[in-house]
């Protein structure tokens, strides 16, 4: 069995830093077997944020690659609040945000960009369920802004 981090190596991709939360808030938030990651958004390998309108500044194939570098800090939080990727069991479900133009109705191809990485890094239990919507602003100008739940294993 091939373990999260030895997929993430395959795909050429490493885990992160986390980026200070904006504001008072914390990254992750666990209650019982779930696990509740904050709304993360794309960064460059700097981690300079990834921001624009997409449909203005931003196309629909660069804001999927902001979605899946928003996935990338999102397996960062969930490893720093576990210790290891392994103890996912699922995604439940995740909520991707687009900063979009009016009329633009993409955003499921945007949020791909974090599913599929979702998937290709924990298999099945990357599948989820997924909302993916457009707004008018996100904090910092961010182009995608993407949270999830998770099921993880149970403490002992």
């Amino acid at each position: 069995m091939t373990s999260p981090y030895e997929k993430l190596a395959a795909l050429g991709l490493e885990l992160p830093a986390i980026r200070k939360a904006a504001g008072a808030y914390v990254p992750a938030r666990r209650a019982g077997d779930l696990l509740f990651l904050s709304g993360r958004g794309g960064a460059s390998a700097d981690g300079t944020v990834a921001s624009g309108r997409v449909g203005e500044t931003v196309t629909t194939q660069e804001a999927r690659e902001h979605a899946q570098s928003a996935g990338l800090q999102l397996l960062a939080a969930a490893h720093a609040e576990l210790g290891d990727l392994g103890q996912i069991r699922a995604v439940v479900k995740l909520l991707g945000m687009v900063n979009a133009v009016p009329g633009y109705r993409e955003h499921p191809k945007v949020i791909d960009g974090c599913s599929d990485l979702f998937i290709a890094v924990l298999g099945d239990a990357g599948r989820h369920a997924r909302s993916a919507i457009g707004v008018g602003s996100l904090p910092h100008d961010m182009s995608v802004e993407v949270e999830a739940i998770l099921l993880v294993d149970p403490r002992n």
